[in-house]
């Protein structure tokens, strides 16, 4: 949409700071100016915007002149509950002179129009948004690039604010292909989407209600890319059909067939990394609201892919209700814990709790992450970072918002009285988080931790029993070892003999047990390291 307005001349005034002294900062400095205007939710008002950036490391004077940007954008409020804060999160257009959007890198992030100006006020910590968001980047996907900043406001210095990409298609964000208006048929018509769970539904709704609910509650969907305006009939149509069909293998008997069940529909391995972040977190907003999930073409793999995150400033401890302070417990037990609240979860993630090879996959995913970017190294150093970088600006920041040791919805008790006890905290509750985590992913699979208090090699178990037309046998070994299985019926008829090589951990051993008369079985085993055992097993 173009926008006439007469085009800034110069460099903008200084702004001078009322009630606080900003003289420099080591962050780069943001003033606004929106010339006698208010900033409201919507629509994004035209307002002058300059940025004083001299290179990292290098200090930022208010008397400097605006050389990293200096010129117009839109701005309005944006957030929900968040609103109710006196510090407001704003949302940003760069506009050139003529009122078009003008794709800009800013703070080497890549070139785009829409930025967000996010404002920590209840997350004393100045980082749980930050965290979250480098920790999903570090396990492979995009999520939005995050660099703090000082931020003035019609003369009034507002703190520290994070400037962050907001979620958009783009080659520089969400990498899903461009979709347009003629691309109704074929390839084309397949992706790419963007799409959220949230509170405000412009698409449709699940047909599958979210368990343990009590208030009649459903899922709701809502278009982001191609948004409500743009969208057109037959890509609404197939983007729904689509996610459908998900729900639907999901919710089936074969939901965990690897060519039938969900798997066809959806990217495993996203789902378990988006997982991993909402639980490190403890989000109480996690899979319930700014949910986002993206799907490109089926000539691009045209799978539904969990993310980007988005919205922690209620997590890692944040929230004093439905169990936000714990360290125990999953987040996408949510519903169990607050049956009550209408913003449920959907019931994809219960059923991935069944799912055993989803629980096996995220067992191994977990050993690998906790090996290097969710290491306890690798996240203490990040909290490190961030107080370093803000130790001179978050006093200023403070001062301008007194809430250290004050209650600020929904801060749970108790509260740290100082910023230092807010990064204490953080850090501790982090600890505690990650061990219980650690300690309660189902211990099965090729991940499979042999217990320390086990004196033998192995561990041998047989199911179903009855047997139906499959046998499974799981054994658990110590060491990569062989062992011989052999089964005969009450006659001493050998219906298996079989030497099997086992690796350390968890091994499944399918046998095809449909030919075999009914009647009493004896399954016997032994291990190259001596250990042997029988079971009686009885044919349906």
């Amino acid at each position: 949409m173009k926008r006439l307005f007469l085009p800034v001349i110069g460099c903008l005034l200084a702004a001078v700071v009322s009630g606080q002294t900003l003289n420099s900062s080591n962050l780069p400095i943001i003033v606004i100016n929106t010339n006698g205007q208010e900033i409201v939710d919507d629509p994004k008002i035209t307002a002058d915007m300059g940025i004083i950036y001299n290179g990292e490391g290098v200090r930022n004077a208010v008397t400097d002149p605006f050389n990293h940007y200096n010129g117009k954008i839109g701005i309005e409020i944006r957030g929900q509950s968040s609103q109710m804060f006196p510090m407001k999160s704003y949302s940003l257009e760069l506009w050139d002179n003529s009122g078009n959007s003008l794709d800009k890198s800013l703070f080497g992030l890549p070139k785009e129009s829409d930025w967000v100006l996010y404002a920590p006020y209840t997350d004393k910590t100045l980082m749980r948004n930050f965290l979250a968001y480098t920790m999903s980047r570090e396990l492979g996907h995009w999520a939005a690039n995050c660099r703090y900043v000082e931020v003035v406001v019609n003369g009034d210095y507002k703190g520290i604010y994070v400037f962050m990409e907001k979620i958009k298609r783009g080659s520089g964000r969400v990498p899903v292909s461009k979709i347009g208006a003629a691309d109704i048929s074929g390839d084309a018509v397949t992706g790419g989407y963007i799409f959220s769970i949230d509170k405000e539904a412009d698409a449709w709704y699940s047909f599958v209600y979210p368990p343990y609910g009590t208030n009649g509650q459903n899922i709701r969907f809502a278009y982001v890319y191609p948004k409500l305006s743009s969208i057109v009939a037959a890509q609404q149509n197939y983007l729904k059909n689509y996610v459908d069909s998900f729900e639907t293998a999901l919710n089936g008997d074969q939901y965990q067939d690897k060519q039938n069940g969900w798997r066809r529909f959806a990217d495993e391995a996203s789902f378990i990394d988006y997982l991993i972040v909402n639980e490190v977190s403890r989000n109480v907003d996690s899979y319930r609201l700014s949910a986002y999930f993206n799907k490109d073409r089926r000539s691009k793999g045209g799978k539904i892919f969990a993310g980007p995150v988005w919205d922690y400033d209620l997590a890692f401890r944040n929230a004093d209700y439905c169990k936000g302070p714990e360290t125990r417990g999953w987040a996408y037990h949510f519903n169990k814990d607050c049956p009550q609240d209408y913003w449920q979860i959907p019931f994809w993630w219960y059923q991935f709790e069944k799912d055993s090879a989803f629980q096996s996959n995220l067992r191994c995913r977990w050993k690998q992450v906790r090996q290097a970017s969710l290491s306890d190294g690798r996240i203490y150093n990040l909290i490190d970072s961030i107080v370093t970088l803000t130790a001179e600006a978050q006093q200023r920041h403070f001062q301008r918002w007194p809430v250290l040791g004050q209650y600020i919805w929904p801060n749970p008790q108790p509260i740290p009285t100082s910023y230092a006890g807010e990064i204490v905290a953080l850090k501790e509750w982090i600890s505690a988080r990650i061990s219980w985590i650690s300690s309660n992913i189902p211990n099965a699979g090729p991940c499979y931790d042999y217990p320390a208090s086990e004196t033998v090699s192995i561990l041998a178990a047989f199911y179903p029993n009855p047997v139906g037309d499959r046998l499974t046998l799981d054994i658990k070994s110590r060491l990569a070892q062989k062992v011989m299985v052999r089964i005969t019926d009450v006659m001493g008829r050998t219906v298996l003999n079989q030497a099997c090589n086992l690796h350390y951990g968890e091994n499944y051993i399918p046998v095809a047990a449909g030919r075999w008369a009914p009647g009493v079985y004896i399954l016997s085993y032994q291990a190259d390291s001596g250990e042997k055992g029988t079971q009686k097993l009885l044919k349906q």
